[in-house]
């Protein structure tokens, strides 16, 4: 086992065939998203509805050769047991030092909005649920290390606060909700139609999670552009556009009034890296006092930058020179270190301690703990291991 233990806030976890055909309603067993497998390729494919809407290998591509591009898992079969098994999630965790792991998922879209496809509110809801339920059912594998995030209805604001007051008595950890409801045709993130949603997360003591992707996704996989590029370096770009997408978001939180209203809410930009933080806080001060921001709205006591240091956290994972270089213009109490365990920008095994030295080397040691451990512990509330544990986990460590 690795000397040095940490929590992992952005992981992935590949759902099983029966997630929702398990647990919807008798009713709509045949309208919810079910695995189907192709009989040509050989590849397992989640379908909604008669329209395939995502391949099983692709979010399980961790410690597979050769993927993603050109090849990724063909499915269940070959990929990583521990993208989908939580007892196998657990054993890898043990294998790398990972004491706990945050959870997102895969099928649903990263903010749930799959599902406004479905266009029937009651069968939308049903899908929310069962994956909730999935979730706690999952994570109760240990219910220490495994950190479920629910998943809300966002177009139905009273079922979203009833989602996160029955999720938070089963005992999740945080709410998943898109940085941009208005590309789905709904308010504003500063609008008063979403303060029910702010207000039961900040109630329960919940971080509002913004990941990557839960926006607008039509130009991100553009056919124009495999064409012209290929399938590799479109999903390379579109890696990118995605990160610095969330970096846009989180400006529109800061210059919303959402925080100023609800000054105890916690709000994470996950799976974003860290690198374009000190230029989007600069830019977002720099416009406020040029623009005369508190003139037209005086609920703004505070520089946007100040908001973002009382409550906003970021995600690195990947980077080298974002936490060696810009930690101290970001401050070391906003960052968090995710592996994206088991996507196909995944940290894996090896490259998890290479890529947390290479970023954290030479850092103060208490730098270190805060990144890797005091400040995920106290947002997601995770308890240390017992002297058990680690007597376990150096047992496992000599085999």
């Amino acid at each position: 086992m690795p000397t040095e233990l940490f929590i992992d806030v952005d992981t992935h976890i590949t759902e099983p065939p029966d997630v929702w055909t398990a647990r919807v309603p008798a009713k709509y067993r045949d309208l919810v998203p079910h695995v189907e497998r192709d009989a040509q390729s050989g590849k397992d494919n989640w379908v909604l509805q008669g329209r395939r809407i995502s391949s099983v290998g692709l979010s399980a591509v961790a410690g597979f050769e050769g993927g993603p591009f050109p090849e990724s898992p063909k499915g269940f079969d070959d990929a990583h047991p521990g993208s989908y098994d939580a007892h196998k999630r657990l054993e890898y965790m043990d294998s790398v030092g990972i004491w706990a792991q945050v959870l997102y998922p895969n099928v649903g879209g990263f903010g749930s909005q799959v599902f406004l496809k479905l266009e029937d509110p009651e069968l939308m809801l049903a899908c929310v649920e069962a994956y909730n339920d999935f979730q706690t059912d999952w994570a109760s594998a240990d219910s220490r290390r495994l950190i479920p995030v629910t998943a809300i209805p966002f177009w139905d604001v009273q079922a979203s606060v009833r989602e996160i007051q029955r999720c938070a008595d089963k005992g999740h950890k945080g709410v998943l909700f898109t940085g941009e409801p208005q590309v789905h045709g709904m308010p504003f993130l500063g609008d008063e139609h979403w303060d029910p949603i702010w207000s039961a997360a900040q109630e329960a003591d919940l971080p509002v999670s913004f990941h990557i992707g839960s926006g607008d996704m039509s130009t991100i996989f553009d056919r124009n552009r495999v064409r012209a590029h290929g399938s590799a370096a479109t999903y390379a770009r579109s890696t990118v556009a995605l990160t610095m997408g969330n970096g846009v978001q989180v400006a529109d939180l800061l210059l919303s009034g959402v925080l100023p209203r609800f000054p105890q809410l916690k709000v994470v930009s996950v799976e974003s890296g860290i690198g374009w933080v000190p230029f989007v806080l600069e830019a977002c001060d720099y416009a406020f006092i040029d623009g005369k921001v508190r003139d037209q709205r005086p609920i703004f006591e505070l520089l946007p930058s100040e908001y973002f240091k009382r409550q906003v956290f970021v995600c690195s994972w990947f980077e080298q020179f974002a936490p060696q270089g810009l930690l101290e213009r970001i401050g070391t109490d906003n960052v968090l270190f995710e592996t994206d365990f088991p996507h196909p920008t995944s940290l894996y095994a090896g490259d998890v301690h290479e890529r947390i030295d290479g970023a954290l080397g030479g850092q103060p040691a208490e730098v270190r703990r805060k990144i890797l451990w005091d400040n995920p512990a106290a947002l997601y509330k995770v308890a240390a291991p017992t002297t058990s544990d680690l007597q376990r986990l150096d047992a496992v460590a000599r085999v």
